[in-house]
């Protein structure tokens, strides 16, 4: 094994601490993470098993009567089965963590796992946003995690995000994965946070955790009453895509990659016009003039008409996207 002052194996003359060294705990790091995601990954295909389906069906029901006329069943499910796995039947998270510690070698990974053995459900706000992290601020407590980022998508301050959490393996003080589903609330339901946090309020003689398992479905209820059905953008957000989306199915064209990018500028940049639709008009401009979609015989009057928008309204968004796109490339 190469000691820290020896010469580096790759031949560069310089120390191995002054060398390889960050790259070979790079490796090692890379390597033990996609172990535990392979771990976490293993457990939602094996469990629930058959014994435990009746359960978790039973579970199922019970949160569908009154979550059903909000929410599409598949997202019941979904938030259902880590209710059923760390709320109601914690043993099956317990035993088969234990298998995993005697299956797995590495030294690195069965430390973690040690750590796995109570996730436990946060909802927060996020408040900042760096390359891999997340801050998310307790909606019920002055806790704040550094929650891992399951993609490149941006993520907004200030909207809401609810999961089970785990240590993410990095050792670092209250730095944390989502064990599965990470779910983020567009910011006009942010007045049902404050409602639930004066519900916990009252009855302060419970945990946290046991106030969330008590209140799961009160939780999802406030939002459905609210008018969220499972989307992550805003009402006006959504607006401009449903409007763009529409004029390019009416004309044939495929949403595809304009869509996309119409989505992370909304998010990423805020814009605050009066109308969905003049951004909307704006993006239907710059996506002809890149190309986003095959090209239609229509002019840039004939757009801002068909959304009943003046021309500098349109020309205003058009160039803001162009702008953002720019910084992107």
């Amino acid at each position: 094994m190469v000691g820290r002052n020896d010469p580096c194996l790759c031949g560069s003359g310089k120390k191995y601490k002054k060398c390889c060294e960050s790259k070979a705990a790079f490796i090692i790091e890379e390597v033990q993470s996609e172990e535990l995601e392979r771990i976490l990954q293993s457990f939602y295909e094996e469990y629930p098993e058959r014994r435990d389906l009746n359960e978790y069906l039973a579970l199922v029901k019970k949160w569908s009567d009154p979550l059903q006329r909000y929410l599409i069943e598949e997202m019941i499910e979904a938030i259902v089965i880590d209710e059923f796995f760390f709320h109601y039947k914690p043993e099956i998270w317990e035993n088969y963590m234990k298998k995993q510690q005697k299956k797995n070698i590495r030294p690195s990974v069965v430390k973690v796992l040690e750590t796995w053995s109570d996730p436990r459900v946060f909802i927060g706000e996020v408040v900042a946003v760096d390359e891999a992290y997340m801050s998310v601020k307790s909606i019920f407590e002055d806790e704040t995690i550094r929650l891992r980022r399951e993609s490149e998508k941006p993520v907004p301050i200030g909207v809401h995000v609810y999961c089970f959490i785990l240590p993410d393996g990095t050792s670092k003080d209250n730095h944390y994965l989502a064990v599965s589903s990470l779910i983020f609330f567009p910011t006009d339901h942010k007045k049902v946070f404050s409602q639930f946090r004066k519900l916990y309020d009252s009855e302060k003689e419970l945990s946290i955790t046991a106030f969330l398992k008590e209140n799961g479905i009160v939780f999802w209820k406030l939002l459905g009453e609210d008018g969220y059905e499972g989307g992550e953008f805003t009402n006006f957000e959504s607006g401009v895509l449903l409007n763009a989306i529409e004029f390019l199915e009416k004309n044939d064209r495929e949403p595809g990659k304009l869509v996309e990018i119409v989505e992370d500028y909304l998010v990423e940049q805020q814009p605050n016009a009066r109308k969905d639709v003049a951004i909307a008009a704006g993006a239907i401009r710059f996506g002809q003039e890149h190309g986003f979609f095959e090209p239609l015989t229509i002019t840039v009057k004939e757009i801002a008409e068909w959304f009943e928008v003046s021309t500098s309204s349109l020309n205003k968004y058009y160039n803001d996207l162009n702008t953002y796109y720019s910084s992107k490339e």
